[in-house]
């Protein structure tokens, strides 16, 4: 695919400055002078005085260490990545979207921003995020249209990487926060198998929830990152025991998975632009040689979204206890109306929302496993971005399966009528984070034209 506003993607980025084709300076000034040129339209960098000096000083350091070793430069050697800003950086305050004083919640660097600089990246900055990850909203505009929304939380890192600002960031999610502003966005967003990153150093929301993520341009990027963050890694993908979910041997080719379409009442909250959408994707797949399987699932969906709520909330609460007594007068409506409400549950009620997340957790793998499928596939958001900043848009998309702790990732497929993007999301089995990131990739052929009839239009 092509990139919003013309940044080269990760892939190609990574691959230069390791090679010495390119600079680590020459890629902080590019990365500077696009930031200078485009974030007083978009906002999606926390601003940042010295933000120049300070990478160009990083920079230098880096290129000073000389030519590579036996071993060669590290996978993301000199590449600028942009960092949400409720994940903690030596050297950057960590502010969450927030009024409070950052020294209240400073602390020691993330371990996902360890592992990027052990990779060589550098950090382009911090990115707007919804106060606390939660709801009020950032300054951040949509780049494809300034008056939409960007989605959130995550909001300044999936604008940042689809206004060519950086070529990857790092964002969270704890029930819709990657994988929507992905898709209002019109780039790759990708939230791994709960527990699959460590969270010190990150501030939470809810903790049974909460998972880093980051945004690419392609698939191929969001891979290439995939390597250096996720604990466990298993190069060239596959599950083990799932031989049928390993690599083809055959070069440029991978097995085709079984794709479920999870029809019923939480397929039914998608709007109508996005399921028309989303009907056109299955025929674009399906004429491509992918088995669609529509099942049944999730009749008690509110049940299944009252369960997470409950949930959440009452984590959120927790979570804020000692700030929000300290400094509740700073907290915005819609962060204090969500901690309001987590005080008023129980723990009686959170207990018996937990054991009905386990259950709702083993029905959804028993209708996949008795479906036969190895991937679910899903509208990634109700509708293309709203006309509304006051608002990030609704999370229910990307509901259950936060809730089931699964890995999913959005692709861009095709433009609503407005040309806005619209995105379309694959769900793999818990831990299946490799076979989800190997199967996108085809597929993401098939939705840019590359297999099939040709791409989605609108």
């Amino acid at each position: 695919m092509t990139t919003l506003l013309g940044q080269r993607p990760l892939v190609q980025e990574a691959a230069a400055l390791r090679s010495g084709a390119d600079d680590p300076v020459d890629a902080v000034r590019r990365t500077c002078d696009r930031i200078d040129a485009v974030d007083p339209q978009v906002r999606a960098f926390v601003p940042e005085d010295g933000r120049r000096t300070r990478l160009l000083e990083a920079a230098r350091e880096l290129a000073a260490a000389g030519p590579p070793g036996p071993a060669g430069r590290p996978a993301l050697y000199g590449v600028p990545v942009g960092i949400k800003d409720i994940v903690r950086v030596d050297g950057l305050p960590t502010r969450a979207g927030s009024a409070l004083p950052p020294e209240v919640l400073a602390g020691a660097q993330a371990v996902v921003v360890d592992r990027l600089r052990a990779a060589g990246a550098l950090v382009a900055g911090k990115t707007v995020t919804a106060e606390f990850a939660v709801t009020a909203p950032g300054p951040t505009r949509n780049p494809h249209h300034p008056a939409h929304t960007p989605g959130g939380s995550s909001s300044g890192s999936a604008a940042a990487v689809a206004a060519g600002m950086v070529p990857l960031a790092i964002g969270t999610q704890t029930v819709g926060s990657m994988i929507r502003p992905a898709a209002f966005c019109g780039v790759v967003g990708f939230k791994p198998t709960y527990g699959r990153i460590p969270l010190d150093g990150v501030i939470p929301n809810a903790l049974s929830f909460d998972t880093l993520g980051w945004y690419a341009t392609d698939v191929a990027g969001v891979a290439l990152a995939a390597s250096v963050l996720l604990d466990g890694w298993r190069g060239g993908g596959g599950v083990p025991g799932r031989p049928e979910l390993q690599p083809d041997p055959r070069p440029g080719r991978a097995s085709r998975p079984v794709l479920g379409v999870p029809v019923g009442p939480y397929l039914e909250r998608a709007g109508e632009e996005a399921l028309r959408a989303f009907k056109e994707q299955r025929g674009l797949l399906g004429a491509a040689g992918y088995e669609v399987r529509e099942v049944p699932v999730m009749d008690d969906f509110d049940a299944v979204v009252e369960q997470l709520f409950t949930m959440n909330r009452y984590e959120v609460a927790r979570a804020h206890a000692d700030w929000f007594a300290r400094f509740g007068d700073r907290y915005r409506e819609q962060t204090t109306a969500a901690i309001r409400q987590g005080q008023a549950i129980g723990d009686a009620a959170y207990e018996a929302a937990r054991r009905r997340r386990a259950a709702f957790r083993a029905e959804l793998a028993a209708a996949s496993a008795g479906a036969g499928i190895d991937l679910w596939l899903a509208p990634a958001a109700t509708g293309p971005a709203p006309a509304d900043l006051t608002t990030t848009g609704t999370s229910i998309m990307c509901l259950p399966w936060s809730n089931a702790g699964l890995p999913s990732l959005s692709l861009p497929a095709g433009r609503a009528a407005d040309g806005l993007p619209l995105g379309l999301q694959l769900i793999a089995a818990e831990g299946a984070d490799e076979a989800l990131l190997d199967a996108a990739t085809g597929i993401e052929r098939v939705l840019n034209g590359a297999e099939g009839e040709g791409a989605s239009r609108h």
